[in-house]
C-alpha cells in the first residue's frame, strides 16, 4: 500500500515518539496492555487531528497532550492498580497459605526492551529515564486521582511549565499548582527517597550471589543478601511479607522448589530495575517458567521483591518458556 504524503508526514514525524508515549500511558495507567490500547486510540484521535495541526507546538507536545487526554479518558470509572502493599492490609503471617485474589486488577511489570530499543539513535534513551518508570513510582502514582497524575507526570516526569499543563489539560495555573503540591505529597509518602545506591561491581556481585542462592535452594543465602526490612509481595497474592525472618518462611513453607537444582534463574530487565525470570522443574525433567521477579536493591541489599507469576510475563521480556537440560560436565 502507497501512503499518501499526508500519511507519511504524519508517521514521519510521530512514529519516533511512540516508545516514550508507551512509557507516559503506562505510568498512568500501571498497565502495559492498558497503555498499547491507549496509545493506539491516541494515534488514531492524532491522526484524525492531523490537518488542524498548526505548528505552534512541537509534534511532540502536541502528541502528548493528546496522548494524556486519552489516557485520562480511559481512566475515568476504573480502578486504580495496586500492588498488595498499596491495598493498605498489613504484612501477613507466613504461616497461612497465601490465596490468589484475581478481583483486583493489578499493577504490571514493563520490559525494559519495550520502552529502550538499546539503538543509540531511540529517543526513547534520551527523554525516558528508569527512575520515572520504577516500580516504586508507578506503584505509587496509582494512589493518585487520574488528573492528578496527569498534572504530577507533566511536570516533573516531563518538565513541562504549569502553564503548558494547565492548557493541555483545561485548568488553571493555580489550580495545576495546587493539584502538584498535593500529588508531591501523598507520592513522597508512598515512595520515600532512595536508601543508597549500588555501584556497578557491588550491585553485579550481589545479583550473581542471589542467583546462586536460589538455584541451590539455601534460604539462609537468599535472605542474608536482603534487607533487614526488605518487603515481598506477589500479585495476584493479596498478601505481602516485611522481614528476612518472614520472607525465609514464606519461601520454605510455600515454595514448590524443595532443593538445589530445582530452580534456575535467567536476567531480565524490567522497569528500569534488576529482573529474573525463574523456572521450575517440572516431573518431567524439564525447567518451566514460573514467576517473573523484579528487584529493589541498594546499600543494604535486596531491599524489595516483587514477583509476577505465568510464563506470558516471562516471555514479554525476551525470556524462553522453557529451558533446555543442563549437560552435565566432566
Amino acid at each position: 500500500m502507497t501512503l499518501t504524503t499526508t500519511e507519511h508526514d504524519f508517521e514521519t514525524l510521530v512514529e519516533p515518539l511512540r516508545r516514550e508515549l508507551l512509557a507516559h500511558c503506562y505510568r498512568m495507567t500501571g498497565s502495559l496492555h492498558d497503555a498499547e490500547d491507549v496509545l493506539q486510540d491516541a494515534y488514531l484521535r492524532a491522526w484524525r487531528a492531523f490537518d488542524r495541526f498548526e505548528g505552534r507546538s512541537s509534534v511532540r507536545t502536541w502528541m502528548y497532550r493528546i496522548t494524556t487526554n486519552t489516557c485520562l479518558t480511559h481512566l475515568e470509572g476504573r480502578s486504580r492498580r495496586p500492588l498488595p502493599t498499596g491495598l493498605g492490609a498489613p504484612a501477613a503471617d507466613p504461616a497461612n497459605e497465601p490465596r490468589e485474589e484475581h478481583a483486583v486488577s493489578w499493577l504490571e511489570p514493563l520490559p525494559d526492551t519495550v520502552v529502550w530499543s538499546g539503538s543509540p539513535s531511540d529517543p526513547a534513551a534520551d527523554v525516558v529515564t528508569r527512575d520515572s518508570v520504577r516500580l516504586a513510582f508507578v506503584a505509587a502514582l496509582q494512589h493518585l486521582t487520574a488528573q492528578q497524575r496527569a498534572v504530577l507526570v507533566l511536570r516533573d516526569v516531563l518538565q513541562w511549565s504549569a502553564a503548558e499543563v494547565a492548557d493541555a489539560l483545561d485548568l488553571t495555573v493555580a489550580g495545576v499548582n495546587s493539584t502538584l503540591q498535593r500529588a508531591r505529597a501523598h507520592v513522597a509518602k508512598l515512595d520515600p527517597d532512595d536508601a543508597g545506591a549500588l555501584d556497578d561491581e557491588r550491585r553485579r556481585r550481589l545479583l550473581d550471589a542471589y542467583v546462586r542462592a536460589f538455584e541451590s535452594y539455601d534460604i539462609g543465602g537468599i535472605v542474608a543478601l536482603m534487607a533487614e526490612d526488605v518487603v515481598w509481595e506477589m500479585p495476584p497474592y493479596p498478601e505481602w511479607y516485611r522481614g528476612r525472618a518472614d520472607v525465609a518462611a514464606l519461601i520454605g513453607t510455600w515454595c514448590p522448589a524443595k532443593g538445589p537444582g530445582a530452580l534456575r534463574l535467567l536476567p531480565a530487565a524490567v522497569n528500569g530495575q534488576p529482573a529474573f525470570g525463574v523456572y521450575l522443574l517440572d516431573p518431567d525433567g524439564v525447567h518451566r517458567a514460573f514467576q517473573l521477579a523484579v528487584l529493589d536493591v541498594g546499600t543494604a541489599g535486596v531491599q524489595r521483591v516483587v514477583v509476577w507469576f505465568g510464563v506470558d510475563h516471562l516471555t514479554a521480556c525476551g525470556l524462553p518458556a522453557e529451558l533446555p537440560p543442563v549437560v552435565a560436565t566432566a
